[in-house]
């Protein structure tokens, strides 16, 4: 076998290597596109998540109404926490302790208060998020391998964007005139399709190529031990506020409804999406939501038995560097908008597996062909060799009968 053809056939040897690189950025793809919609999916299949109005006139209850509520359904449970999602049609999620200590987060109806179910402690949204973000790769000590193995394909991905706008040039013409032939054959479909669904992709490669790199960033600050927080560690409440309880019952704690307007006050156009219940004496309590700026939430540290707010952590408060860090998730996931956003995500998502799945299949096409003409060359030559040697010796006789 000459030199040429050895370097043709250790590249071929090379490229089917590839493929199952090729297919880890498929799968990666898909599970990050299903993602993005998988809380609506459980939605879909599991009632008790639902936010059903019990009658068309039917007004959201407050948060003191719905801790009345719940109370008044079961009096020896603790509220710890209550979360709004931020579409309308789902069940709030309330995270409770039972009296035996067991804790456990039900689906409250916003509208009546009733508890409706308890959430599983692992669903359809929480496999397919941990199977996307780090491949179901157990967290033992620090970040798991998996989410290094996951995050790091923002680097290529980032680097297959700028090489694919450089090799196709005047890309910007696909905008204006966009060609997708669909009775030319396979190939030249396939080919068009990677192509247009890349131009129309631009965005959204870019955003999810730099929010992944930057999972991959933040890996590597967390495992170190180094932080760009800003945050301040704030103070419990000092024993001298605690009020004492009286006839064996814990004080009485702030009204709900005030600490909402009073966190409100401190942080205008605040729109309450969480509350952190006290888990004991002297923890605070803990209000936040988004603002006018979706991607990033502000929360109000409020003293929970006079109204102080203890700190507050508002948009202002973030560094320019962690304003674009804090950032990266909700761009990433699609989780800051509703529904419309996440519905985007998934379109341009799928779009994008899509893409992956054409250039997989052209890459395939191409060297499995590559390798059929290797191989026929390669028999080629064998045949032709092994003529040539079956040929020498009658060619040697001749030359000899001719010199006698």
């Amino acid at each position: 076998m000459s030199k040429k053809s050895r370097s043709k056939l250790w590249f071929l040897v090379h490229s089917w290597l590839a493929l199952p690189i090729w297919f880890f950025v498929l799968i990666v793809c898909v599970t990050g596109t299903l993602a993005v919609v998988s809380q609506e999916i459980v939605w879909l299949v599991n009632p008790e998540m639902r936010a059903s109005k019990p009658s068309d006139d039917a007004a959201l209850l407050s948060y003191d109404q719905i801790i009345s509520a719940i109370k008044q359904a079961q009096p020896q449970t603790q509220v710890q926490r209550i979360i709004r999602p931020d579409e309308s049609h789902f069940a709030l999620e309330v995270g409770v302790t039972y009296p035996d200590g067991r804790p456990d987060t039900v689906y409250v109806n916003p509208y009546s208060g009733a508890i409706q179910g308890s959430a599983p402690t692992f669903n359809f949204q929480a496999f397919t998020r941990a199977l996307h973000g780090w491949w179901l790769v157990p967290f033992t000590n620090g970040y798991s391998w998996g989410w290094y193995l996951v995050s790091f394909l923002g680097l290529p991905l980032l680097a297959s964007l700028v090489t694919g706008l450089v090799v196709y040039k005047r890309f910007w013409k696909g905008f204006l005139r966009p060609t997708l032939r669909i009775r030319h054959g396979a190939r030249i479909f396939w080919g068009d399709f990677h192509r247009l669904s890349g131009i129309w992709s631009i965005w959204f490669i870019a955003v999810i190529s730099v929010t992944g790199t930057w999972f991959l960033i933040q890996a590597l600050l967390g495992d170190n031990q180094i932080s760009i927080s800003s945050e301040p560690v704030i103070p419990v409440v000092a024993r001298e506020n605690v009020p004492l309880s009286v006839d064996g019952l814990p004080p009485p704690l702030l009204n709900l409804d005030r600490a909402i307007e009073i966190a409100q006050q401190r942080i205008p156009g605040l729109e309450a999406s969480f509350i952190s219940l006290p888990a004991n004496a002297y923890s605070h309590l803990e209000i936040g939501g988004r603002g006018w700026y979706p991607l990033m939430f502000q929360t109000a540290t409020i003293n929970p038995y006079n109204g102080d707010v203890a700190a507050s952590r508002l948009l202002s408060d973030r560094t320019p560097l962690e304003f674009v860090t804090e950032s990266m998730r909700p761009l990433h996931t699609g989780d800051f908008g509703g529904l419309w956003i996440k519905l985007i995500w998934f379109f341009f998502g799928l779009i994008m597996s899509m893409m992956v799945l054409s250039g997989l299949l052209i890459w395939t096409k191409r060297t499995a062909l590559a390798t059929a003409n290797a191989f026929k060359r390669s028999q080629k030559s064998t045949r032709g060799a092994r003529l040539t040697q079956a040929l020498q010796p009658s060619v040697h006789r001749e030359s000899s009968e001719g010199s006698l």
